[in-house]
Parts: C-alpha cells; structure tokens; sequence
C-alpha cells in the first residue's frame, strides 16, 4: 500500500503482516460484538456544523491531560499483547509518543517490561494497573513503576471478570503463539513478523514472568492469569491504592453517572468513558453515547476523558465537543504498529492530529480548548 491516509489503511496493512490470533485480538469484541461496533457507528451518527468566512490562521490543538502539556488531546491506551503486533511493539509505541508529543501508558499485560520501556525511552509513561488475587504482587508493581519514574496510575476498573471472547477462545490466544498445526500455517504467511520476533527476546508477559510468585515460564504464567483478576475489587480498595501510589491517578472503565460521583470521591484527577473497546460487557452503550450524562454528573470536579471507537480526528473533536477533556487511541495506534512499527504508530498519530486540525477549521475553531457543544448539528448528537 503506497499511500495511507486513514486508520483503515493501516488496519487492512496489518491484517496481512500480524498473525491471525494478535490481529484478531486487537480487532474484535466480546459476545456477539455489538458494543464493539457500536463503539465506532455512534461516533458517524453525530454530525458538524460547518462555518465559513473565519479567519482559520493560526490554529492550535495543543492542550493539556492531568496538567501535562499534550500535542493534542490523545493519549496511547493501555492494550495488552502489544508487543505481539510487532516485536519489541511498547517500546516502539512509546518512542513514537514522545516524539509527538503525547503520553503513552503501558498495560499490565505487556510483553515489554516497565522496566525495558524505561530503558529504552527517555520521556515519561503512564503505567496501568489490573488488580490482581495477589496483593503483594500488585503493591510491588505500583513500587517497580515508581522506581522507573511512571508520571501517572491508570487502574482499569472494569477487568473484575473476563468478558467472553469467542475469536481468543477459537485461536488459543498465547504469548508466543502454541506450536498448533494451524498457527504455524498462519506464521509461514507473516515472514516480517517472525522476522522481527527472531530479533527479540522479548515474547511473554514482562511485567509478570519472573515477578510474581510462582510464575516463572509460559506454563505457570497461564493458570496463574486464569486465576488472578479479582472480582472483588471495589472502591475501598481504589482508596488503599491511591494512598499507595501518591501519584497521578486515573480510572478507567466509567460507564455509569453514579461510578462517575464515586470516582470524584475517591479523589482521582482523572476518569475514562470506556467499555474496554466492546470487550467486555456486550450490549453496553457506545463510550460516547455514555459521556454526556457522565459529564453532566461530574462537571469540572474531575477531568473525564474518553476511549472506546475513536478512529479519527473527528472522533476526538466530537468527544472534545461533548466534555471530554481528553481521549485515548488504542486499535488505532496498533493498526499502525502491526502495518509499519514505530512509524506506523507516528503515522496512526499524524492521521488523527491531521484530521483534528482540518476539521476544526470547518467548524470555525482556531483552539481546541473553544471546542464546545455549538460545533455539533442540533439534534445529531447524544445527551
């Protein structure tokens, strides 16, 4: 493919170089995948008043999320198997982020370590925290995340229980893939790929093997995740974890006004729309027909941000417009880490700050911190 000008391009790109079980992975829902799509066919529903005769000159996405000065109101979700789209993929993504100019924030479930990302960047990342059976384990990754200087906690609140995944379940989803009959098939089609993970040691889950007790090879690592999400999570417990950090935090997995009050009570700088990009609760609204009522419930007590479905500029613009403060990309940035590496990321983010800015200038803004509710057609749009 010559010329990429959309996420989609870069989506079909690593349809063909990813193999099947980490494309699906990053492409799919859970259940019958309703949400999932919703996620992206809400965001076409709302549409744009478009001015004319403004002066356009001199426009200016740049902004700021929890006090750190962004390029543009995005952040690089945390997503897990990130290094399976392409080897060494949080370190490339994190690289591509601070050249740009906005922050990355890394799952637990990476293959690259905080401790390689921190190696092998120079800016500051955000790390996210799944809450874990294992206590000890968690308050040691909270402690490792300081150690390498993470700026910001992004705990996911909606992983107590795994949503059903059927593509995971039908491919044997692995780090690194199981020697089965039909993977190897599907690895001999993805030279590139295998390529790049023959140059790397870096194929399992690096914030966990050889970090939490037990848990030393494939093996063990798989009956310990099976295990290890905690459904007893509950807000007592985000309490204990913001004294322990002392930090940034932020909550991500807000779906609902009354979770959205709570969030503000426990004291977090920062709460996330998002339904897990439909891979979780199947049937669950679409995170921007979700974010209104959360605004409206919360207003200015808390900075609310919004991820699940964005694949453009305009996306971010509307979620922007509906008062979210911030967004996160998570399949738009892995599409262009399984098309092209770290160029594919910086291209994933060209396309978006590219988008963003044009259509700006068609609504009349030359800053998107004058972004509000008048740059959306009247009756298009939730509220």
């Amino acid at each position: 493919m010559s010329i990429i000008t959309t996420i989609e391009d870069l989506r079909v790109l690593a349809q063909r170089r990813v193999p099947r079980m980490f494309y699906d992975y990053a492409d799919s829902g859970s259940w019958t995948e309703s949400t999932y799509r919703a996620n992206e066919s809400e965001f076409q529903k709302i549409k744009l008043r478009q001015r004319v005769a403004i002066n356009m000159q001199g426009r200016s996405t740049r902004t700021t999320m929890i006090g750190q000065e962004v390029a543009m109101p995005v952040a690089i979700a945390p997503t897990g198997f990130t290094g399976m789209q392409h080897a060494d993929g949080e370190i490339l993504a994190a690289r591509a982020a601070e050249a740009f100019g906005v922050p990355f924030c890394l799952s637990t479930m990476s293959i690259c370590s905080m401790e390689d990302v921190a190696a092998n960047s120079t800016a500051s990342f955000w790390f996210q925290l799944y809450v874990m059976r294992d206590r000890d384990f968690v308050t040691r990754l909270i402690e490792r995340a300081k150690a390498v200087h993470c700026s910001a906690l992004v705990l996911t609140l909606d992983l107590q229980v795994l949503g059903q995944r059927h593509k995971d379940l039908k491919n044997g989803l692995s780090a690194p893939p199981k020697p089965t009959l039909a993977n190897l098939i599907n690895l001999a089609t993805k030279p590139r790929w295998c390529l790049g993970m023959l140059g790397t040691p870096r194929r399992t889950f690096g914030n966990i093997v050889g970090h939490a007790k037990g848990v030393g090879d494939l093996s063990s690592l798989s009956s310990w995740t099976a295990e290890q999400f905690d459904p007893g999570l509950n807000w007592a417990d985000v309490e204990r974890i913001k004294k322990l950090w002392g930090g940034k935090l932020i909550l991500k997995g807000i779906m609902d006004a009354q979770d959205a009050r709570l969030a503000v009570s426990s004291g977090a700088d920062a709460l996330i729309v998002s339904n897990h990009g439909g891979r979780q609760l199947d049937g669950a609204p679409a995170s921007i027909e979700a974010l209104p009522a959360i605004v409206e419930a919360v207003g200015s007590q808390i900075e609310v941000w919004l991820d699940s479905g964005i694949r453009s500029g305009q996306d971010v613009l509307k979620s922007v417009a509906l008062g979210a403060r911030g967004t996160m990309i998570g399949r738009a940035f892995l599409y262009g880490l399984g098309a092209m590496g770290q160029a594919g990321v910086t291209k994933a983010l060209e396309i978006i700050h590219k988008e963003l800015d044009i259509t700006m200038a068609f609504c009349g803004c030359r800053d998107i911190g004058d972004v509000d509710r008048s740059i959306l057609f009247a009756g298009s749009f939730p509220r």
